[in-house]
């Protein structure tokens, strides 16, 4: 229920104006001066203020200051027996919301307070929204607890302070992305853009495209303007990733943006400025790519300005408990599927692995595993059949855990999750379409 306070030392007003706003359906809550209010406001919480200008310890006007300072997000109505153009002219500048006359304006008040309602919830909505962003982004959000992880994040810290180029190398599913949101989150550009692309994921056309954006006809298809992720990104922060991916041609493009802060769009003659911060991340070793001409050195010396190499799982396997329990509870709540228990041989097996894909493989294995089970208690035979195959448990000459029968045992699970759908279930098994229905067929499912 939403809440206001009205503050006026008339009770008779503060009576009239409770009871108009209960019938309304608001929850009313009173007082007769500031120091009062004061009180109410930390016990209370309400979303909006309707105050009266001329109290006994203070003016209204005023105490819109204080109490916008303490309290942004509260949006204040001054109230006045005789309103007049100064006062109400200096108690906008405050940040009142708005200032009217008792009486005169008695038609207006509801629709005014509803109003008013509105944008206080909607500051509310983004401040929790910016809250969970930061705390999303946050150096605090990166789970671990290994000495590589926590001189990555030290390292990480450090640098976000600045505005310098940096490089962040490792393998594939390290989390570099995850670092470069963090240190864009904790640095001075933190309320701007940060803008991402994958270098390996376009052509040299469509990413020179991307980048920098196109003029209309400059090229078949290009109907219109457009603006490239280095304007999107003015002021904020740009994440290169892959970059090593980046077509030769394009590194001298990209280098000629580090240097004078400009460039030209797909078409256009005239260039335009920019000022982004270049977070880069690569999983190649840019100095081979050098020596093979593949990388431009110049380029690789202004990127790599300040260097982070983020640890793979393999090296920080004390980590991987930690991470999977945070992916148990991610996905058992996503999927609508709880987890009661986790035997130990799951969690032994899974400290086993190499994790080639490093975390963003535990992070699918994990998701996969809560897919096909059934009882909510994870076990080693949730985990992928390659995984259970690799184990050194010896396998008695009565067990039903040969290939054939776990193959069946998890394309019958995944299926039941589909609820029949072959098409998902093909694309969650990570085979073929013609191979699931041979599949079918050859185990009569």
């Amino acid at each position: 229920m939403s809440k206001i306070l009205i503050i006026d030392d008339e009770s008779q007003i503060r009576t009239l104006l409770a009871r108009m706003f209960e019938l309304e359906g608001y929850q009313v809550c009173q007082a007769a001066d500031i120091m009062n209010a004061s009180k109410q406001l930390e016990i209370q919480n309400p979303e909006v203020v309707l105050c009266d200008v001329f109290l006994p310890d203070g003016n209204g006007v005023d105490f819109v200051i204080e109490l916008k300072k303490k309290y942004p997000h509260i949006e204040i109505i001054l109230l006045t027996a005789h309103g007049n153009i100064t006062d109400g002219v200096q108690a906008i500048k405050n940040g009142a919301f708005d200032y009217i006359v008792k009486g005169n304006d008695n038609n207006k008040i509801i629709p005014l307070v509803e109003r008013a309602l509105e944008k206080a919830q909607m500051s509310n909505r983004i401040d929790r929204l910016e809250k969970r962003i930061n705390q999303k982004y946050s150096f605090e959000a990166i789970l671990g607890e290994s000495k590589p992880l926590k001189s990555a994040i030290d390292l990480a810290r450090k640098v976000s302070q600045t505005d310098v180029s940096v490089l962040l190398t490792g393998e594939t599913g390290t989390g570099k992305e995850v670092f470069a949101q963090a240190i864009h989150q904790n640095s001075q550009r933190a309320k701007l853009n940060f803008v991402a692309v994958n270098c390996s994921s376009f052509s040299r056309e469509l990413l020179e495209s991307e980048m920098f954006g196109h003029k209309a006809g400059s090229f078949t298809g290009a109907l219109k303007d457009k603006k490239g992720i280095f304007e999107e990104a003015n002021n904020g922060t740009i994440f290169l990733d892959e970059i090593g991916e980046m077509a030769i041609e394009l590194q001298a493009k990209l280098l000629r943006i580090i240097e004078t802060g400009e460039f030209l769009k797909v078409g256009d003659t005239k260039p335009t400025k920019v000022n982004v911060r270049i977070i880069a991340a690569t999983n190649r070793n840019l100095p081979e790519e050098i020596a093979k001409g593949h990388f431009r050195e110049d380029l690789f010396y202004r990127i790599s300005v300040f260097q982070i190499q983020l640890p793979p799982l393999r090296e920080r396997s004390g980590d991987i408990v930690i991470l999977a329990q945070h992916f148990i509870k991610f996905f058992s709540e996503k999927l609508s599927h709880p987890i009661m228990n986790v035997s130990s041989s799951f969690m032994d097996l899974l400290k086993q692995q190499t994790w080639k894909g490093n975390i963003r493989e535990l992070r699918n294995t994990i998701e996969r595993s809560i897919i096909v089970n059934e009882n909510g208690c994870l076990d080693v035979t949730d985990l992928p059949l390659e995984m259970q195959n690799a184990t050194n448990e010896p396998i008695s000459e009565n067990s039903t855990f040969e290939l054939s029968a776990m193959e069946k045992r998890h394309i019958s699970r995944v299926l039941k999750y589909t609820e029949g759908n072959k098409t998902e279930a093909a694309r969650l098994l990570k085979i073929g379409l013609t191979t699931l229905y041979r599949k079918i067929e050859e185990y009569k499912l």
